[in-house]
């Protein structure tokens, strides 16, 4: 047995309307708001029924005496399928913003097809509500200023996070190298402070450490050559002799 769970508008219409007849009129003789639902509504046509979302109700104006043939009952599907993806994804907008990547990956796990899916990702994205140019520049700037993470680290999040190879590139750009340089130095001088041991065990330690952040091998050569003159610098203010 096959179970297809993204099935596409013809085959929902198929689904929705197998038993409704295809060669005479259906008028609607009864509406009912849907239990635990306040935006759907059952649609009764005599014995046979579908439930379509209040808006698409609204605006195919079903209501109570109104009649319908199939094929038009079929266009009235596929848009209240468009109309369910297009809540959903607003739904899923409402915590934080999300890429098109994710979006699409949400409304396939809702069971929506992938015509529909791929409509209601250009309708977010022309509303500016799924805008990955400026979601993967945040994130970057974001991630280099709060969580003290390097640029190799912000690619490969913004990479699983679905964002195009040029956008990333484009958000990195953004990112001075004073910017990475001050954010590695913060995270590695804590580090450094925190290690009990010589110099040595100092240098290998932080170094791991800023390398598994996402700095780059030069960006940590860097920093802990200046953290060695800081160390240097403290040793020698120690060592100061005043004479009387």
């Amino acid at each position: 047995m096959v179970i297809q769970l993204n099935p596409e508008p013809e085959e929902q219409d198929e689904q929705v309307l197998a038993d409704f007849p295809a060669d005479e009129q259906l008028v609607i003789t009864r509406v009912e708001r849907q239990k635990k639902s306040d935006h759907r509504y059952i649609i009764h046509f005599g014995t046979y029924q579908m439930t379509v979302h209040e808006d698409v109700m609204i605006k195919y104006r079903m209501i109570t005496g109104s009649s319908f043939m199939k094929t038009d009952l079929e266009e009235i599907v596929v848009a209240d399928e468009r109309q369910r993806a297009y809540v959903e994804g607003l739904r899923y907008l409402e915590r934080k913003p999300r890429t098109s990547q994710e979006m699409a990956r949400r409304l396939r796990e809702k069971e929506i097809g992938e015509t529909i899916i791929a409509e209601v990702l250009v309708r977010l994205q022309q509303e500016r509500l799924l805008d990955d140019p400026l979601y993967a520049k945040q994130w970057a700037e974001q991630r280099i200023t709060n969580q003290r993470k390097g640029k190799l680290w912000i690619r490969q999040e913004l990479r699983e996070k679905g964002i195009d190879k040029l956008l990333i590139s484009e958000a990195l750009e953004n990112i001075t190298p004073e910017q990475e340089l001050e954010s590695a130095l913060q995270t590695g001088r804590k580090k450094w402070n925190l290690i009990r041991g010589d110099v040595n065990d100092k240098r290998r330690k932080t170094g791991a450490f800023l390398m598994r952040r996402g700095f780059s091998g030069d960006m940590v050569r860097q920093v802990l050559n200046i953290l060695r003159e800081e160390e240097d610098f403290e040793g020698d203010e120690e060592e100061i002799y005043f004479p009387d």
